[in-house]
């Protein structure tokens, strides 16, 4: 019973530090988004805003993730009129990435 007990307390433990590792969204766009896009999405001279932002709002999580790790220069960028390229992000994991699309589909929701 001891041993089943001690198991249990080793899964929920595990089970909160596993949720407590999960990617922020909110906060991984805080130090990599926000310095171009604003801190409330509201956009800058530099990039476009996200609050209601059609792409963002109307896309696929797809569609949004593949920008975020590729970023955009070029004919590739979607808005010409500011002067820089949305830099990759590739060093972004997967999981991080959907929490930042996550995130971003709140601030195009305002």
């Amino acid at each position: 019973m001891k041993k089943l007990i001690g198991f249990g307390v080793i899964a929920l433990s595990l089970a909160v530090a596993g949720s407590a590792l999960a990617a922020d969204g909110a906060a991984t766009y805080k130090s990599k988004c926000s310095p171009c896009h604003g801190a409330e999405g509201q956009g800058s001279a530099m990039a476009p805003a996200f609050t209601k932002n059609a792409f963002v709002k109307d896309s696929k999580e797809a569609d949004i993730a593949a920008v975020i790790k590729n970023g955009r220069s070029g004919a590739a960028k979607k808005y010409k009129n500011f002067a820089i390229d949305m830099p990759k992000q590739a060093t972004l994991d997967d999981e991080t990435v959907k929490a930042v699309v996550a995130h971003l589909k709140t601030l195009a929701a305002k």
